[in-house]
């Protein structure tokens, strides 16, 4: 069948619902908008962008983002045409997303950069303070438990995440780097492994309480184990090379939609307590806030998709929200 791939205007919504007025077949080769691109009756949506692909060489699949009729309904990769009624000559819209980036290279820098700045400022002082001292049992304590978590990450991004979208646009990456890099890493390091809190301070006397301590230390490990659970749950769900959503169930998930998000954010809630530091509470409260949007984000997104998803789970925080 033939399909036009047109760029969406004020007047092409109106028109969305009727029949194409197909240019000829000769213009199909053309990188000028509208063109007509021919699928089989059975087509799938990536057939159909692997077909604009051929047609316009630097729209790659993962570039576009085709819509179809009057609602703008989004083509997901995956599933049929005829899955949203897209027939011969009919249109179908086309978005360029921009260059684009793997989601598992988005990862890796992300996570990255606070181990590099963790790195740097606990192990050479003199270049951020000016002096060198002896680090305190709460630093040495800090700096394990911070590393230990991005490095968590990284492996987490290897061998157990599977995504659902391949890519995102190429420049989100500077803004999702900023808040990594920067609060969490190197904003929280230069602040706790700072000299006003290293051996022999009152600071690090008052931080150092061995029972409090180790308590922290116990609520961040709990955190960090339970959230990599509730990502090896959701890595299960998912076949590998598919991108298959169903509904998690199992630790953490009977309670809310998103225990990955709940855990991480009790894992730095336990930094914030134990360092008692304004950059720690500083990104606690910026992260749980970005998660907890995500959260709702995706709470309404299952019970949107699966008619029949527990009505007792909140989104993120057991019986609140």
């Amino acid at each position: 069948m033939r399909i036009s791939i047109a760029k969406r205007s004020a007047s092409s919504a109106k028109d969305a619902s009727n029949k194409a007025a197909l240019p000829s077949p000769s213009s199909s080769a053309s990188s000028r908008y509208p063109f007509t691109v021919e699928v089989s009756d059975n087509a799938t949506v990536d057939d159909l962008k692997a077909a604009i692909a051929s047609n316009v060489k630097s729209m790659y699949p993962d570039r576009q983002r085709l819509t179809f009729g009057d609602k703008k309904t989004v083509l997901e990769s995956g599933d049929s045409l005829s899955k949203y009624g897209v027939s011969n000559d009919d249109t179908v819209f086309i978005k360029d997303l921009g260059p684009q980036i793997g989601w598992q290279t988005v990862f890796y820098i992300e996570y990255l950069g606070p181990i590099i700045f963790h790195y740097i400022v606990y192990n050479f002082p003199r270049i951020f303070y000016g002096v060198n001292f002896e680090h305190s049992e709460i630093q040495r304590r800090v700096y394990l438990l911070v590393m230990a978590h991005f490095v968590k990450r990284e492996l987490e991004t290897a061998f157990v995440h599977r995504f659902s979208h391949g890519t995102m646009p190429l420049m989100n990456v500077f803004k999702n780097s900023f808040h990594y890099h920067m609060l969490s890493g190197l904003n929280l390091a230069y602040w706790v492994y700072a000299p006003a809190s290293g051996q022999g301070t009152a600071l690090a006397a008052k931080l150092g309480n061995p029972l409090l301590m180790a308590i922290f230390t116990g609520v961040f490990l709990f955190a960090e184990l339970s959230n990599l659970s509730t990502h090896i749950t959701l890595r299960n769900l998912r076949p590998p090379g598919t991108r298959v959503r169903r509904i998690p169930h199992g630790y953490g998930f009977d309670m809310v939609s998103c225990p990955n998000y709940l855990f991480e954010s009790l894992a730095w809630v336990a930094i914030a307590a134990m360092t008692r530091n304004l950059a720690a509470v500083l990104f606690l409260i910026v992260s749980s806030g970005q998660m907890y949007m995500w959260a709702i984000k995706k709470h309404k997104q299952y019970r949107r998709e699966f008619p029949d998803y527990p009505k007792s789970r909140k989104a993120m925080i057991p019986l609140i929200v």
